[in-house]
């Protein structure tokens, strides 16, 4: 049985997942092929590059917003409903879906406690916009290309100080992180910054079967998804290890 193994030392993000799991061996070109189902691919385009974080190589995902002449991005910041009709209309196959669209539930019903409005009111604005969409798609379409059978995780470090996002100035972690991260260990750290992520945090919660040590399994391949930012003490990377357990 394939187990993936989330090693989340640094936190976790959207684009450092699907780093980490193209590091692993996942295919990046069916990343791009199976994203244009969701015909929005005129608003990106996507880069995977290798980078070094304090020693360690790794593969940095972005998601390139299109410009038009003028420099203007012209994306939509689509509301919860919009979201999930595009991932309906692609179709997927029936994983891909599921773990797409459960992805998505957590975070709308978050962001709904949050604000104190109906689920389906929702207006998404990070999550709405067009590189989350693509980072949570793409990580569903890889780790079904990988056919895990179960997803394990270190406890999560969320770090501290405060954020701006679309409302203004939070405390780290943001509301809706801290809600989709209720009943997941986090981690103590020092460390100033948002280190998960809303959309790292709605991929744990929906894709996660169980959180701890790494497993008893032996080790496949291993993949260093990098983060953004870089910071002075440690290496700001999702290391992901693929394993097979023995039944």
């Amino acid at each position: 049985m394939k187990t993936l193994y989330l090693d989340c030392f640094s936190g976790i993000s959207g684009d450092m997942t699907i780093g980490a799991l193209i590091d692993l061996g996942a295919d990046p070109t069916l990343l791009v092929k199976e994203m244009a189902k969701l015909e929005i691919d005129s608003e990106y385009k996507l880069e995977f590059n290798k980078v070094v974080k304090k020693g360690v190589s790794a593969t940095k995902f972005d998601v390139i917003l299109t410009e038009d002449e003028g420099g203007h991005h012209h994306h939509h910041h689509r509301h919860y409903s919009d979201i999930v009709a595009m991932i309906n209309r692609a179709e997927f196959n029936e994983n891909v879906t599921a773990m797409a669209l459960s992805i998505f539930e957590k975070i709308g019903r978050a962001e709904a406690k949050i604000h104190n409005m109906p689920f389906e009111k929702v207006h998404f604005h990070e999550v709405g916009a067009v590189d989350s969409i693509v980072d949570i798609v793409g990580a569903s379409i890889l780790l079904d290309s990988l056919d895990i059978s179960k997803v394990i995780s270190s406890p999560v470090p969320v770090g501290n100080g405060r954020i701006r996002i679309a409302h203004g100035l939070y405390p780290v972690p943001a509301p809706a992180t801290l809600e989709l991260l209720k009943g997941i260990p986090i981690q103590q750290t020092d460390i100033k910054g948002e280190l998960t992520t809303p959309t790292g945090g709605g991929i744990l919660a929906a894709l996660v079967n169980d959180f701890g040590p790494m497993p008893s399994f032996t080790v496949e391949s291993i993949g260093y998804g990098a983060g953004t930012k870089d910071f002075p003490d440690h290496p700001n990377v999702l290391r992901a290890v693929l394993g097979r357990e023995e039944l």
